[in-house]
C-alpha cells in the first residue's frame, strides 16, 4: 500500500482527531527534550515534532496530517517526530499513518531490546542502547555506577521518528546542533540516524573514561599496604556494572557494520561513510569495555591470593605463639600431678629454678620465630 493510500486508511479508521491532538501538543511543548521519564505537563509522550526542508525548519502545517501531506506532496524534506515512552493507545495512530511494522511498534513500546537494526520494507527501524555514568563519592558494593536507555528510531524516506526510555539520552541538544549544522540534516533522514547513532557511541567513550577512575581507585586499594582487608564487594559491583555496560555496547557492532557496508535505500550511500566512523569508536569503546573486565579479574584474583596470604601469616602467628605457651603449660603441667616424690619439689631454690628455664625456653622460641618471620 502508498503512503498516500495509507494516509487514506489511517483517515478512514478515524485516527485523524487523535493525530491532530497528537500534533497541537507538540506545538505546544517546549523545544527542549524531557529527561524526566514521567508524561508531559499536557499529558502526551510527543517531544517535538518539526519538519525540514534543505536543513531548516520548515512552517509546521495545521496539524500533523496536514504537515506530512506537504511533506508527500512536494516531494522533498521530512518529518522528525520525536516521543518519550509513548503507550501503545499514543503511538497507534502514529504507527498507521506512517505504515510502521507491528512488530517494530512492540518493540519501540515495550522496550527492553537488544541493540539492532531491521528493515521492515521500506522502513528502516534501529534500536541502540544509550547509557549514563552515574555521580557517587565513595564507591561501595550496592552504588549504581551506569545507568542505561533506550532510543529507538524508525526512518523512511520523508520521516524520523524517534521513542526514548529512560529517565538520560535526551535528543534535545542533538537537534540543535544539527540544525546548526544545515548542510549535513539536508541529508536527510539517514543523517538524523547517523547523528543518533554517534551520540550514543560518544556516550559509551564517556562511561568508559569515567569507569577507568573507579577501577584505578579499586587497584590502588587492592594493592595498599592493607590490601587484604578491601572489600571485595566493591569489586563484584564493577564487574556487574561493567557487564551492563557491555550489553549496550557490544551487540551494537553487528548493526553499525550493516549500516556502513549494506545498501539501504533509506541510508544515503555518502553518509556510509560517517557510519564506519561511528563503527571504529564503537570499537574503541569495545576494547576498553574487554581490557576493564580483564583487569577487574586480574585485581580480584590479587585480592584473593593477598586474603590467602594474609590468612597464612595469621596462621604462623597464631601457631608460634601457640608453641611459645606450650613450654610453660607442659612443666606446669607436670608439677601440678601432686606426687609427693618428685625431683626439686621440696628444694629451696625449686621455683625460681623452673621459672628461669620456662623463660629462657619461651625466650629461645620466641627469637627463634622472630628471626624466622612468623612473629
Amino acid at each position: 500500500m502508498t503512503m498516500a493510500g495509507n494516509l487514506r486508511k489511517v483517515t478512514g479508521l478515524g485516527r485523524v482527531g487523535g493525530l491532530r491532538k497528537v500534533a497541537r501538543l507538540a506545538r505546544r511543548r517546549p523545544r527542549v527534550d524531557l529527561s524526566h521519564p514521567a508524561r508531559s505537563p499536557l499529558g502526551s509522550s510527543v517531544v517535538n515534532c518539526v519538519t525540514y526542508l534543505d536543513g531548516r525548519r520548515a512552517p509546521v502545517g495545521a496539524d500533523l496530517l496536514d504537515t506530512v501531506r506537504r511533506v508527500r506532496k512536494h516531494g522533498e524534506g521530512f518529518v522528525w517526530l520525536g516521543l518519550h515512552e509513548p503507550t501503545a493507545e499514543e503511538f497507534a495512530g502514529i504507527a498507521e499513518l506512517f505504515d510502521l511494522h507491528p512488530l517494530a511498534v512492540e518493540d519501540a513500546v515495550e522496550a527492553h531490546q537488544r541493540p539492532k537494526v531491521e528493515r521492515y520494507g521500506e522502513t528502516l527501524f534501529a534500536v541502540f542502547k544509550t547509557v549514563c555514568y552515574v555521580e557517587h563519592e565513595t564507591l561501595t558494593a550496592t552504588s549504581e555506577v551506569v545507568d542505561t536507555g533506550e532510543i529507538m528510531v524508525f526512518v523512511g524516506q520523508d520521516f524520523v521518528i524517534t521513542v526514548r526510555h529512560g529517565r538520560h539520552g535526551s535528543l534535545g541538544p542533538l537537534r540543535e546542533e544539527l540544525e546548526a549544522d544545515a548542510g549535513q540534516l539536508a541529508k536527510g533522514p539517514s543523517a538524523v540516524l547517523h547523528a543518533i547513532a554517534d551520540h550514543v557511541v560518544d556516550d559509551f567513550l564517556t562511561v568508559t573514561d569515567l569507569m577507568q577512575a573507579d577501577i584505578d581507585q579499586v587497584e590502588t586499594d587492592v594493592f595498599a599496604e592493607n590490601g587484604a582487608r578491601a572489600d571485595p564487594g566493591r569489586i563484584y559491583q564493577l564487574k556487574r556494572e561493567l557487564l551492563e555496560l557491555k550489553r549496550a555496547v557490544v551487540p551494537l557492532g553487528r548493526p553499525l557494520l550493516d549500516l556502513a557496508d549494506r545498501p539501504m535505500r533509506v541510508v544515503e550511500p555518502e553518509i556510509q561513510a560517517y557510519f564506519r566512523d561511528v563503527s571504529d569508536h564503537l570499537l574503541r569503546a569495545t576494547e576498553q569495555i574487554a581490557a576493564f573486565d580483564e583487569l577487574l579479574n586480574s585485581i580480584l584474583q590479587a585480592h584473593l591470593a593477598q586474603v590467602t596470604v594474609a590468612q597464612n601469616e595469621d596462621m604462623r602467628k597464631i601457631t608460634a605463639w601457640a608453641a611459645v605457651i606450650a613450654v610453660p603449660t607442659m612443666v606446669c603441667g607436670v608439677y601440678g600431678m601432686n606426687f609427693d616424690h618428685m625431683p626439686e619439689l621440696h628444694s629451696r631454690f625449686g621455683y625460681p629454678l623452673v621459672i628461669a628455664v620456662i623463660s629462657a625456653a619461651c625466650l629461645v622460641l620466641y627469637r627463634g620465630f622472630r628471626r624466622n618471620g612468623w612473629l
